[in-house]
């Protein structure tokens, strides 16, 4: 099983709820005493001039993707917005010898009106192709008819299926994934509530990961799994991550072994 996990999710959250930590050393140091493999970066607006991102070289991290939650703005179809922050974002990205970015269209960046999609579509698809030897992995609360139609926009774009977000949205996993599976490249591991909508402990909310799990199996899916799951205690970071992976990991081999 190919797990790792969002940065941050091992630090208690002094940043923010969910930002690059001051010591991000230290997670990359714990990934093999977790039985973890990888760390997928965040980037925000926020504290994004002192993300390290853009001072240290990371090509020998693993680092299996850069979460842009500075997308997650007002600003995310303009276009001196992305020239500002998406551009450089991508240029480290290939300087650190990362393959993959993660777009989140979600919230403030939400494109499920058709208007904005398009004028995402117009700001967005001229990074795909300046930066063509990188895969854009689109995160979205949206069905997967729209979805897919975004992903056609140039052959590096891909998927990454947060199970949390597609829970809180009433939608059918196993049709969802049926119809997107050759796109999927990350599956972020969150349980959430319909109603309200919230995100809480794996196998406590409406999340039915037994069908998730099973679907993939199914379907042969062999690519990344990210934990991204509720916080927790502050202060009891690594714990609470100990005890989300256990859960995870004997369900990935009740299903895939």
């Amino acid at each position: 099983m190919n797990l790792g996990i969002i940065q941050g999710r091992l630090s208690q959250p002094i940043e923010g709820f969910q930002e690059c930590p001051t010591d991000w050393k230290r997670e990359f140091s714990l990934l093999n005493s977790l039985d973890l493999n990888h760390i997928e970066w965040i980037i925000t607006s926020q504290n994004f001039e002192n993300n390290p991102f853009f001072t240290e070289d990371l090509s020998n991290y693993p680092i299996s993707s850069v979460c842009v939650d500075f997308m997650v703005d007002d600003n995310f179809c303009n276009n001196e917005y992305l020239n500002k922050f998406l551009r450089k974002t991508c240029k480290f990205a290939r300087f650190n010898k990362i393959k993959c970015i993660t777009i989140p269209l979600l919230e403030k960046s939400s494109v499920s009106e058709n208007n904005t999609l398009n004028k995402f579509i117009n700001a967005f698809q001229p990074y795909t192709k300046e930066f063509n030897d990188i895969n854009f992995l689109i995160e979205a609360e949206l069905p997967w008819t729209i979805v897919k139609k975004i992903l056609k926009l140039n052959n590096n774009l891909f998927l990454t299926y947060d199970t949390g977000n597609i829970t809180s949205c009433g939608f059918d996993h196993k049709e969802y994934i049926k119809k997107c599976i050759s796109k999927i490249k990350t599956i972020h591991l969150k349980d959430r509530t319909k109603n309200p909508v919230k995100t809480v402990d794996p196998f406590t909310g409406d999340t039915n990961f037994d069908i998730i799990f099973k679907t993939l199996k199914d379907l042969n899916f062999n690519g990344n799994f990210t934990i991204q799951t509720a916080r927790g205690e502050t202060g009891n970071e690594i714990e609470t991550i100990k005890k989300h992976k256990q859960k995870f990991k004997q369900l990935y081999y009740e299903k895939f072994i």
